[in-house]
């Protein structure tokens, strides 16, 4: 009885929304501690006061795969099947970033595309840190508008496997939602501005002395450069026709060395054969 599902639960994605966590980490997550002992009866409510105590969020950990209280409040919350109005409040929480990480998790599970973007893309602007426990049970650093990345693109998080939405770009298209504005654009735009009045400010010829002499130098490094790229250049071409003509010289003198041993043999032949006649 206490693993049931509440009686007037509405299914989620046309299924038991317990059944969105598999069937072997849910029967793990049943069987621990955590869960007969913490998630025993607990209310909407009393559930708020458990996700404050969250220290790190992740799935399953250990050769034999124990639920982190994470994964164990996220399937009590598909249990009871709280209203979203409390699910909205715990992803606009900023006091307690569990409590936001667990509700946008939750809504990533049982909301619709619209829903995903709307209450999540305002979490990219949360760069705080958060512990994370991998299956190695070993904790990691993540940020919030990581978490909130992996949630919208990847197909598994926490060792749940989610639902599939739509894409951004198909909302836009149909009008069901307007398209994202980055909080960056603003920072950018701003920083465009004061480049450009400070470019305004004075004129190619008005460049200050300073910034002169810096450009004068940086001109005489990158000709010096260039000059002594230039000599290495001539000095290795120079040091390879060497080496031919060399090699030529070798060559040549070789031949006619042979050449000299060939015409002493024929003369002393050519003596041995007067001597023989005479």
């Amino acid at each position: 009885m206490a693993n049931r599902t509440v009686k007037d639960a509405k299914s989620v994605h046309g299924t038991n929304p317990q059944y969105l966590v598999e069937k072997i980490i849910r029967s793990r997550i049943y069987d621990s501690k955590y869960w007969k002992e913490e998630c025993f009866a607990l209310t909407a409510e009393l559930l708020v006061d458990k996700a404050m105590e969250l220290r790190f969020i992740g799935g399953v950990f250990g050769g034999n795969i124990k639920p982190t209280p994470f994964l164990c409040l996220t399937l009590k919350m598909l249990q009871i099947q709280p209203e979203k109005d409390i699910v909205v409040e715990f992803i606009k929480n900023e006091e307690f970033k569990y409590v936001r990480a667990l509700g946008a998790f939750y809504m990533r599970l049982t909301g619709s595309s619209l829903d995903c973007y709307k209450y999540l893309e305002p979490l990219y602007n949360d760069n705080r840190k958060l512990r994370r426990q991998n299956r190695q049970s070993q904790f990691e650093i993540v940020h919030m508008d990581e978490f909130i990345d992996e949630l919208l693109r990847e197909e598994r998080v926490c060792d749940i496997i989610l639902p599939r939405i739509q894409k951004r770009s198909v909302l836009e298209e149909n009008n069901e939602i307007e398209a994202k504005i980055s909080a960056l654009e603003d920072d950018l735009d701003d920083d465009i501005d004061i480049e450009d009045e400070e470019l305004l400010k004075y004129d190619l010829d008005e460049i200050p002395k300073e910034e002169k002499k810096e450009k004068k130098k940086d001109k005489k490094r990158d000709r010096s450069r260039s000059r002594d790229r230039h000599h290495s250049r001539e000095r290795e071409k120079h040091k390879k026709d060497k080496d031919k003509e060399r090699e030529r010289d070798k060559d040549k003198r070789g031949k006619d060395r042979s050449r000299r041993d060939r015409e002493r043999r024929k003369e002393e032949k050519k003596r041995d054969n007067d001597r023989k006649r005479r």
